[in-house]
């Protein structure tokens, strides 16, 4: 039943295949907690990596760290690979390269200040529209005045050099306020806190490190701890985003491939458009609907389909759907929502099968020929190769030692950046105005005393001087042009 073009999700009244030429063509995964939904995505990453697809996804739980793993069935996937008739069912392992954002249960993923970009730190500081409009000065100003952000520490000096400046930068640039500054300094505060001074700094991640084959052209699955990430389900949601925006930005474009080049899975998608305002969904949208063209297939799971909004939900056409729960209105609702989703099978009414399905049971529709959805199957979803569940602490420490990123990552690097250059920019001033407090007194007891002498040098630039200072402008403001950000704000780099 597997085929080298198809990945083999389970069987209805038919087997169910999803093509590998759809599969940048996006996706979703929903159902109830408990209903099958890791395993799911697990049988996908799977599928993808045996293609030769890398894979990038969010472990909520930790139970998807198993795919690193040699399998070994259990009572429930053999009956089942019998059940749906897999013959060729059989136990295997997959690359995997673990990170983490704290550097604790993965290689750590770090991203500068200035790639984050104003718009996605102005959410994930949760500013109102002043507030955002002072750090887009902020932004502006490093940019054109060559200072780089690469920390928090980068960040909090510049916000103290603007309000130090305030009035000529408000004259430049536009109203800059205390109030707006302290209340962006606090939330850096309840940031960190959070621990996202481990995740903003160097080295930072290299979207190729995601896409990485083995030996065998096996892609690797990247698997996100985020269990102790969930804690702080602003930063999660945000650097997701700014993942996806980097994709979007580095990758080039290649049309249709006969398979993808990456595919991004988005567990707990609800968080990124939880409270979002309408513009950032907009761009959400937009970076969707784009990047498929870049070979990116990105695959949101998350309980309700309600919790996607309907533009974004459009865009994606290959759906998995375990069971629903219809209690309340709002679950009722979901129910009635997923189900329109579906194209018909005039076998069985999809809003009352939802309801009815059982654990490891969904209904399927994915992308067929000439990428029309294929009608609705009740599908019993096909075990896992690898093993299910999570591993344990000391096999996780022993993929990470032999991992093709090890030590890429693990050491911080802190170079010379707006802290260190506004920090000697202030003692510079400092030193100057004691020299000049030193040479006043000076020439006042001159004045006193009428006592001859030397006359102080000039404090006029000679013309070497001049010309250094001048060359310290000219690439300072070549550096400021240079800057392009992208769709979402994120800093697009050099090539």
């Amino acid at each position: 039943m597997l085929a080298d073009d198809k990945i083999f999700l389970g069987t209805s009244t038919r087997p169910e295949y999803l093509a590998l030429r759809y599969g940048n063509r996006h996706g979703l995964i929903t159902g109830a907690t408990g209903t099958g939904k890791t395993v799911s995505l697990q049988v996908l990453a799977e599928g993808f990596s045996a293609a030769g697809v890398p894979v990038f996804a969010a472990d909520i739980k930790g139970d998807l760290s198993g795919v690193g793993k040699m399998g070994a069935a259990q009572d429930w996937q053999s009956e089942r690979a019998a059940e749906i008739g897999f013959a060729d069912y059989r136990d295997d392992i997959f690359p995997v390269i673990f990170w983490d954002l704290f550097g604790r249960q993965g290689h750590p993923i770090r991203a500068t200040i200035s790639e984050m970009g104003p718009l996605l730190l102005s959410r994930m500081l949760e500013l109102n529209d002043t507030q955002e409009g002072v750090l887009n000065i902020a932004f502006k100003l490093a940019d054109d005045e060559g200072l780089l952000l690469l920390d928090l520490k980068d960040l909090r000096a510049l916000l103290v050099d603007i309000q130090e400046r305030a009035k000529e930068i408000s004259t430049r640039y536009g109203n800059v306020t205390t109030a707006s500054i302290g209340a962006i300094q606090r939330a850096l505060l309840v940031l960190e806190q959070q621990g996202a001074e481990n995740f903003f700094g160097e080295r930072a991640l290299e979207i190729a490190d995601l896409m990485r084959t083995d030996r065998d052209g096996r892609g690797f699955i990247s698997i996100l701890a985020a269990d102790e990430l969930m804690r702080a389900p602003r930063l999660y949601a945000t650097f997701l985003l700014w993942m996806l925006s980097e994709l979007f930005e580095e990758l080039p474009e290649i049309g249709d491939p006969d398979r993808p080049k990456l595919v991004f899975f988005f567990d707990e998608a609800h968080l990124l458009f939880d409270d979002a305002p309408k513009a950032l969904i907009d761009k959400v949208e937009q970076v969707v609907k784009l990047v498929r063209s870049k070979g990116v297939g990105v695959y949101f799971v998350t309980q309700n389909p309600v919790d996607i909004p309907e533009a974004v939900l459009a865009q994606l056409s290959n759906r998995v759907q375990h069971a629903l729960r219809a209690y309340t209105p709002r679950e009722q609702k979901a129910v009635r929502v997923a189900a329109e989703t579906f194209r018909p099978n005039p076998e069985f009414s999809t809003e009352e099968v939802i309801t009815q399905l059982g654990i490891g049971e969904a209904l399927v529709s994915v992308l067929e020929s000439k990428g029309v959805p294929s009608m609705v199957g009740r599908t019993l979803i096909r075990p896992p190769s690898a093993q299910v569940g999570p591993l344990t602490a000391e096999e996780r420490r022993l993929i990470m030692a032999n991992s093709p990123v090890a030590g890429l990552y693990d050491t911080t690097v802190d170079r010379e950046s707006a802290f260190e250059t506004l920090a000697r920019k202030a003692r510079e001033k400092q030193l100057a105005e004691e020299r000049q407090a030193q040479d006043d007194e000076l020439a006042k007891r001159e004045r006193t005393y009428a006592e001859p002498r030397q006359r102080r040098a000039s404090s006029r630039q000679t013309p070497a001087e001049a010309a250094i200072n001048s060359l310290a402008r000219t690439v300072a403001n070549r550096l400021g042009s240079a800057l392009v950000r992208g769709i979402l704000g994120s800093l697009k780099r050099g090539r």
